[in-house]
């Protein structure tokens, strides 16, 4: 199938074409989604290369597990952006533990095989619900263009078209509500301030 095949087909047509293992719908996935997953994992990581490390590992995932897409569930975009932000937040936290130098442990009592980690497990829930009731305390207006812009990953300009308000609104509730997510979470110790 060439590229010129693949460009006019729905999301879920290429959804399909993905799970055939068409290099084709790879490329044309990406041109479809690449700079906002591009912008997604920048806004998370504040790294350009590593997003582009991300943005790179998350698209050849999707290609190689297209087949467990379900469009019941969501739209590809969806599956995408929200592949990116958890592999962000992923790439996130595994620098932090590195910059925090903890004592190695030694050899013979490193674990063996696959297995959780509990406390990181403990510290990651106590994380969520911390940023979950950071985002439950703002203003309904600004909550939802947070959601729809980092859970969702639409633009400024799709949120304004989406609420019926002009950009300088989303952009005025984004900003307002980025200030108060960073005031709350700073001050809990979920961010560092600075």
């Amino acid at each position: 199938m060439s590229a010129h095949d693949v460009t006019g087909l729905t999301d879920n047509e290429l959804a399909g074409e993905l799970a055939r293992g068409s290099t084709d719908a790879l490329a044309e996935l990406y041109d479809r989604f690449g700079p906002l997953a591009y912008s997604l994992a920048v806004r998370v990581l504040g790294d350009g290369a590593r997003a582009e490390d991300v943005v790179q590992e998350v698209f050849l995932k999707v290609w190689q597990r297209a087949d467990s897409f379900d469009a019941g569930r969501g739209s590809l975009r969806t599956w995408v952006l929200a592949s990116v932000r958890n592999r962000s937040i992923d790439a996130l936290h595994g620098r932090e533990g590195r910059e925090r130098q903890a004592r190695p442990v030694p050899a013979a009592l490193a674990a063996v095989g696959p297995g959780s980690d509990p406390w990181q497990e403990v510290a990651a829930s106590l994380e969520r619900k911390v940023v979950r009731d950071a985002l439950a305390g703002l203003p309904r207006e600004q909550r939802r263009v947070v959601e729809l812009a980092y859970y969702d990953g639409y633009t400024q300009r799709e949120i304004a078209d989406l609420e019926k308000v002009p950009l300088s609104t989303v952009k005025g509730r984004t900003r307002l509500a980025l200030e108060k997510l960073h005031s709350y979470l700073s001050a809990r110790g979920v961010i560092a301030d600075g």
